[in-house]
């Protein structure tokens, strides 16, 4: 792994942890902790004078260290020994996503958590997160050459990767008609938790099916199975293990601590679809 590498991986984690960091403000009611922006209060820039304020203080401080990220990967891509123009932009679009959260976040805020910006707040995260994936698979043909394009079932990968993302989607919408709002004060969705939850389990179990369907097809050939297999495997253990919680935290009551690991297992699978998806694409091709 190159010097190159291990900065894209530094931005990706850190990308990863700021939506696991955000979703621990709203699950301890500390959306409202800091109720202005860019200060924390109308006294203070800084204040972790109580609890609330502190996790929201810690998690807006965390964003530095994000923005720090994407920004060496810009900078550290214009160092390469060849630089690659799809890599460097690659990377600024990271720099314009995290500027861009900024904004949404510091709206999310002065709206007073209203939970359709709260919804976008998150799933532009995800699609941080895949651009970094990208660019972290292109920074690895830099050493180890472009990967042959996948032809195998590209039908049913794009059905998984668009039953995925509705699947993000509407988890987002369970969130925003739950209980955990980040405050007692603030208003939830016109929808029915219950409704709300039974169309995202209905496009899980679409997701679960054409993974299934990948894996019986993939164990059909030796060779493929050699190439995909690690994969695809990947892919059934995140589905599974996120299916388990989910069922688990909804008949419990929806208990924070759950909720946090449920939102965790989003991001694995999500990543986990990536893998199996986007070798499918012509993303990895730098000319």
């Amino acid at each position: 792994m190159n010097a190159y590498e291990r900065a894209v991986w530094l931005a990706l984690g850190a990308l990863i942890v700021i939506i696991i960091s955000g979703s621990l403000v709203r699950l301890t009611g500390s959306g409202l902790g800091c109720s202005d922006w860019p200060n924390c209060n109308n006294t203070r820039f800084i204040d972790v004078s109580s609890g609330h304020a502190a996790i929201e203080q810690i998690n807006r401080l965390f964003t530095g260290v994000v923005a720090l990220s994407v920004a060496g990967a810009v900078a550290l891509s214009l160092l390469l020994a060849k630089p690659v123009r799809k890599i460097t932009n690659n990377a600024i679009l990271l720099v314009i996503g995290v500027i861009a959260q900024v904004i949404i976040g510091a709206y999310v805020v002065l709206t007073g958590l209203n939970p359709w910006t709260n919804m976008v707040h998150f799933l532009v995260s995800f699609m941080l997160v895949t651009a970094a994936v990208v660019l972290l698979n292109r920074t690895r043909t830099l050493s180890s050459g472009v990967p042959p394009i996948d032809r195998q079932d590209v039908a049913l990968k794009k059905a998984l990767f668009s039953s995925a993302m509705i699947s993000v989607v509407l988890g987002t919408v369970v969130t925003g008609s739950g209980p955990h709002s980040g405050s007692e004060a603030v208003t939830r969705l016109d929808i029915s938790v219950r409704f709300a939850t039974q169309l995202h389990s209905i496009a899980v179990w679409i997701t679960v099916a054409i993974s299934v369907l990948l894996a019986i097809r993939a164990r059909r050939s030796v060779e493929r199975w050699g190439t995909e297999g690690a994969r695809i495997q990947f892919l059934l253990f995140s589905l599974v293990s996120q299916g388990f919680i989910g069922y688990v935290q909804y008949f419990a009551g929806v208990p924070a601590h759950l909720v946090a690991i449920h939102i965790a297992g989003s991001v694995m699978v999500w990543l986990a679809v990536l893998a199996v998806f986007l070798p499918t694409t012509r993303l990895n091709v730098l000319d």
